[in-house]
Order: C-alpha cells, then structure tokens, then sequence
C-alpha cells in the first residue's frame, strides 16, 4: 500500500478499509480544502481521530451531552480543560507543522479527566467513539485531497480500539439520513432562524420547543442540539417541515465551519457511495436525547487505563434513551413565538470600535448588549443591569481588566457570572493569572463572530 497519494486516486472509504488490515501503529494524514484530519490506528482498529477545524469546540459538545448523566462534568471543569489543553490559534499553528503525529491536545484532555476521575474509563471510551464517529463521518464526504501515512510519534495510553467496520457502517447510515433533507439542509453546521412574523398556516407542522425558540438565533444545527441534548438528525428532523414552507431559513456555516465538505447533494453520486454498503431502507433505530446505549462489541477498552482507581460499579450510570425532552404542554408553534432577548451580555471596553463590533456580532442574534466605555464606572452599572454575562477588556486607561475582575467577583451577586476577558495578550502567564482573579474564559483579539459566538455558547448554554 502506497504510504501517500490523492482521493481522486483511492478513496477515503478503500484507504480506511485497506488500513483496517493493516497490523502496525499509523497516523493517516489527510488535507482537503485547507483542514486537515488525523486518524491514528493500532493492528487496524481506530485509537481517535480528529481534525483541525475546532476540536475543543467538538470537546466540549460532546462533554456537554455526557455532563447530564457524568454531574463530576461541571461547566466549571469544562472550562478548565479547556484553559489547561487548548493552545492558542498561533502555537497551535507551530505544533500542527512540527508534532502532527503527536496525539492532539484534545485527546490529551479526556486522559487528564480520567486521570483526575472526572471521568470512568468506560465513559471515556463511549467519549471517544462519539468524537471519533463525528470525524469520521465528515472524512467520508472528501471529493479530493491528499493523504500520508506516518508512524505515531506520541506513545500515550489509548483510551479505546474500534472496529473500523463498524464505524464506517454507522457513518454511512447517518449520511444516508441526511441525505433525506438535501438540498434544503446540506451541512449540519448551518444556522437556522425563525421567522417568527410568519404567516404561514401551522396547523400541520410539529411543534417546537421553546427553549429551541430561544436559541435558534445564530447557532447552528450542531450546537443547537448540544445544547438541547438531541440527536442532530432528529432536531433536522423536527426543523425540515418548517424549512420547506419557508418559515425557518438557513444561514450558511460559519467560519471555519465552511471549510468542512458538505453532505452529497446529488442524489446518483450518493447512491453510487453507499450502493451494496448500508440497507437503503433501514431507519435510525432510536431518537437520541442523549449518548445512545452502545453495545459492549462496539468498543474495546484499554485495560489499566492510567492506573486510576476504578470506581464502583453501581456509580457508574449507563447512557439512557429518552423519546421526549419537554411535555406537550411546554412546547409552542413558531406563530406563538415572541421576539425576546435571550440573554443580557455586558461589553466593558475603553475602545469604541471594540464594543461596536461586539455589539453587532451579538444583537443580530437576539441577545440584549449594554456596552461601557468607562471602566470606571463599570461596577456600578454592572450591579445595576446585572447580565448573565461580562466581557472585560484586559488593558484599559484608569483600572485592567484583573483588578476590575476581582472587584467584581467580590459581589455575591456575580460570583457564578461567566467573565471572559477581551484581550491581545495571549502568553500562559496573562492566562494563569486571569484564573487567580475569577475569569472563566479568554477571548482573544482579533475575533471572529463565530469566535465570540462560540465562547458565549460554552457559558450560557
């Protein structure tokens, strides 16, 4: 087998299935549209795999699904994982030239929380294969790039081994379910938004939730079911009647988002894809409200995981399977839904500009933003507006961002209020001390909206 070459010349279905047979340790590489995946393998089973566009994005949905079963899964423990493991938009550009065959940090993370018994070793591995299926299942739909196939420089523990037949059957029924919804919806990360002045007739469309009224104002498909706890094939579902008669649009993914290959819109190349591989006819077996119950034969773990203390057997609790997540008479048809501010956001920042570009970003997506240009009289108009989130700017005229921070925290009132700090410093010792005086997040400048969107998202979901 050639060690590199091109999907238009072996596909990334034939190269995964040819690595399956293979006995050695491997990194398959590949680079397609300017993101690049990693898959690494043992004696042809699957140990993770991941790609450059947000992993610690992906992380953290998927900690989130799990927190609802795993209470040790705090957001505060979520948010630690991610100020210890995830680099800087510049060093992780360095570290993905110089140590790609490293085992990435975000993979480094879930060790850390087992080691730290945040997590059961089996819990991880149920982690592992939810991350590993979401990845895989975007490599599939590669039209063309290039490949490599480089020994793995990092020794870590593995968490799990899977079976990559089994992966890619699960991949490709996932694919064929989405393939019911195109054209209208074509990648899971795009944003839905209500047209709640809709004139639209209802009578026959389902109902919606209301707390997916509330959030369905930039998010997308993705993190709209993160934060619900649902199956992204089921909240498309439940959205795709409304889409049709217009009463719901679909924004384009964002940034990096749209890098990602979208799901097979022609209907004869989809089913050249999975012709003779998965029963057109077979359904999804279940609605997940939460991680599925995976049968024992779909993952292998790794005994001796970290040499942690196991812990008893009745405290671990099993993934369950719920068919409803609000009761009928907590949920509303778009025609009664009201415009409402989701959430009240705080921007303190001696610079103009700054706090425009904030304001923007946030008001189209329907949360309220009251921004201060003086810090020093940013207390009192805190206490008085009291928001469900701050952002600080670090270096400002009169008081920085730290000491404005610790004032702040020192109100009973916004002891559990998300901080993040707005700032161009990015050196681990402006993040270790932004920890020691209450902040719960760094954001760096310059931003990008889905940046922004996306840090408001991990603290107020």
């Amino acid at each position: 087998m050639n060690n590199s070459g091109a999907f238009t010349q072996l596909r990334p279905l034939s190269l995964l299935r040819q690595l399956s047979n293979c006995s050695d340790s491997t990194c398959l590489q590949a680079l397609s549209n300017s993101v690049s995946w990693s898959i690494y393998l043992e004696q042809g089973k699957i140990t993770y795999a991941t790609h450059s566009v947000e992993p610690f994005d992906r992380l953290e949905r998927h900690l989130r699904r799990l927190s609802y079963q795993i209470p040790l899964l705090s957001s505060e423990v979520r948010v630690q994982v991610r100020l210890m493991f995830e680099p800087d938009v510049h060093s992780q550009l360095i570290e993905d030239d110089s140590n790609s065959r490293n085992y990435p940090p975000e993979y480094q993370a879930i060790s850390w929380l087992v080691s730290q018994q945040h997590l059961h070793s089996t819990q991880a591995a149920v982690l592992v294969q939810e991350l590993v299926k979401e990845v895989i299942e975007s490599f599939l739909l590669i039209k063309e790039g290039s490949y490599e196939l480089a020994e793995p420089l990092s020794r870590m523990t593995k968490i799990c081994r899977l079976d990559i037949e089994k992966i890619l059957d699960r991949c490709q029924l996932r694919l064929q379910n989405w393939q019911a919804f195109v054209p209208q919806i074509s990648s899971p990360y795009q944003r839905p938004y209500l047209l709640i002045k809709s004139k639209l007739d209802n009578q026959n469309l389902p109902k919606l939730q209301p707390d997916l009224t509330t959030w369905m104002k930039g998010f997308s498909l993705c993190h709209l079911a993160a934060i619900l706890n649902q199956d992204e094939i089921q909240l498309a579902r439940n959205l795709y009647p409304y889409i049709l008669q217009g009463a719901i649009i679909l924004h384009e993914p964002d940034p990096p988002y749209d890098r990602l290959p979208k799901i097979f819109e022609e209907q004869s190349l989809f089913s050249k894809f999975i012709s003779g591989l998965v029963d057109t006819e077979q359904e999804l077996s279940t609605t997940f409200n939460s991680y599925p119950n995976i049968p024992e034969e779909k993952i292998v773990p790794v005994q001796r995981l970290l040499q942690i203390s196991t812990p008893p057997k009745e405290n671990f609790q099993q993934p369950t399977i719920s068919n409803n997540i609000n009761p009928a008479s907590q949920r509303v048809t778009a025609a009664t839904v009201t415009a409402k501010k989701a959430h009240k956001i705080v921007s303190v920042d001696d610079s103009p500009t700054i706090l425009k570009e904030i304001s923007y970003f946030l008001e189209n997506e329907n949360f309220s933003v009251v921004t201060i240009n003086d810090p020093i009289k940013a207390v009192l108009s805190i206490i008085r507006h009291k928001p469900d989130l701050i952002l600080l700017d670090l270096n400002m005229l009169g008081i920085d961002g730290y000491e404005l921070c610790r004032i702040i925290r020192n109100n009973s009132i916004f002891q559990k209020t998300p901080i993040i700090f707005v700032t161009g410093n990015k050196g681990i010792v402006d993040k270790v001390k932004a920890k020691l005086v209450g902040a719960s997040g760094y954001l760096t400048k310059p931003f990008t909206r889905a940046e922004l969107l996306k840090i408001v998202f991990m603290h107020l979901a």
